[in-house]
């Protein structure tokens, strides 16, 4: 709804919406880096520091991409994938997937 409100263009949310699941990259490197660098991006605190900062700076180029963000936090969680626990990629805070 507020990416519709903000005018923001549809073909960029397309595009980035899955952007950061490639945070699963970190699991080559070993599955304790990769549930860190997972968690990392997968928290709401960065989009929403995002999302101040672009409207404190003033910097609205910067809003639709902590929608974005945003979205794709809220799809993983209605989908039931939840923050990675250090044992092996499906052990979720939410389920084991």
């Amino acid at each position: 709804m507020l990416y519709h409100a903000g005018h923001f263009r549809w073909w960029v949310l397309a595009v980035l919406l899955l952007a950061p699941d490639l945070a699963m990259f970190g699991y080559l490197a070993s599955v304790k880096i990769g549930a860190a660098v997972y968690n990392l991006v997968h928290t709401e605190a960065g989009p929403v520091l995002l999302l101040v900062v672009s409207i404190a700076a003033p910097l609205p180029v910067l809003q639709p991409y902590a929608l974005i963000w945003l979205a794709h936090l809220g799809m993983d969680r209605m989908l039931g994938f939840g923050l990675k626990y250090p044992t092996q990629f499906k052990d979720t805070h939410l389920q084991h997937v």
